[in-house]
């Protein structure tokens, strides 16, 4: 009779373990995942009250996608000026397997500054939820350590401006093969150390890089590159320096058609790339400061007729 009893007790637990190991196995449902997270201009981790917001990330779904979240919030660590979340939802990828979230959204004009938690919400159609959490700092624009600004930004065509004072100077120019591209670009706000990059990039390569991290230099003609180390108060930096009295550097030189690029210290082969290709172009200026981790960039389009 007992081992009747603990017989029929042990098949009633194991039912019973059986039992909960299905209920868990319906509950672990597969989630989405999610990569090459990018917060601010560069990846800074960086927003500026009023200012524009980069963010990026390539999101695989389980199943498809219900929708994708960011909420922007306070730590309980930290003390602001007053309270302020900010919460946005994208539902334009619902039913996608797959998406790369690439927006740009400015930074409300009632945010606090400080430091805040950065989530990222995936929901996936299978029920299944990915939260992935990463830290941001808000700035007030005249708080930054570093505000890269371009004083001057001006392209020339052989002889003449091509683009100047934010206005091309001639509409229908074009560079046609031979011909002299020049160009100036000051940056003020600038202090300690950092590095920029003057591109030219054929639009029909699909790279259009947002810091100097990003470039692909085989996708890429670089027409220049300047860096500053060390500058221990806030003024400019130029690719072609100013001392008050002189230039004290040259004008950089790129023909069009040229077989090199003035990429340093070594120079692409551009004949091998074969980067030059009658069509529209892109000339861009990007900027890192190393220091603070803070980027600046900014492009006009540029059409060749070779």
């Amino acid at each position: 009779m007992k081992t009747t009893k603990l017989f029929l007790a042990s098949m009633f637990m194991a039912m019973a373990f059986t039992a909960c190991d299905s209920d868990n196995s319906e509950d672990q449902k597969p989630i989405p995942t999610i990569d090459k997270i990018e917060l601010g201009l560069g990846n800074n981790e960086t927003g500026v009250i009023g200012q524009d917001f980069h963010f990026n990330a390539e999101i695989v779904a389980a199943d498809k996608i219900q929708d994708v979240q960011i909420k922007i919030t306070q730590k309980s660590t930290e003390t602001y000026s007053k309270a302020w979340n900010h919460e946005i939802v994208w539902t334009q990828y619902a039913g996608a397997k797959n998406a790369t979230v690439h927006k740009h959204f400015d930074i409300p004009a009632d945010a606090a500054e400080g430091k805040y938690d950065f989530t990222i919400i995936v929901n996936d159609q299978n029920g299944s939820r990915l939260e992935i959490k990463r830290n941001l700092t808000i700035y007030k624009l005249e708080n930054l350590p570093v505000n890269p600004v371009a004083s001057i930004f001006t392209v020339f065509l052989n002889d003449g401006f091509f683009y100047r004072k934010g206005a091309y100077k001639a509409d229908g120019a074009q560079y046609k093969n031979g011909d002299l591209l020049q160009s100036q670009v000051t940056l003020t706000g600038i202090k300690g150390s950092g590095k920029m990059y003057l591109l030219l990039i054929n639009k029909n390569a699909s790279h259009n890089p947002e810091s100097i991290d990003q470039i692909d230099f085989s996708k890429v003609i670089v027409y220049d590159v300047m860096e500053h180390k060390d500058m221990t108060e806030v003024g400019e930096f130029s690719n072609v320096p100013w001392n008050g009295t002189e230039f004290t550097r040259e004008m950089p030189k790129l023909l069009i058609g040229a077989a090199k690029d003035n990429n340093f210290p070594v120079a692409q082969d551009l004949i091998a790339n074969k980067s030059w290709v009658s069509g529209n172009y892109i000339f861009k200026a990007l900027y890192k400061n190393t220091t603070y981790n803070i980027n600046f960039s900014q492009s006009i389009d540029i059409p060749l007729a070779l």
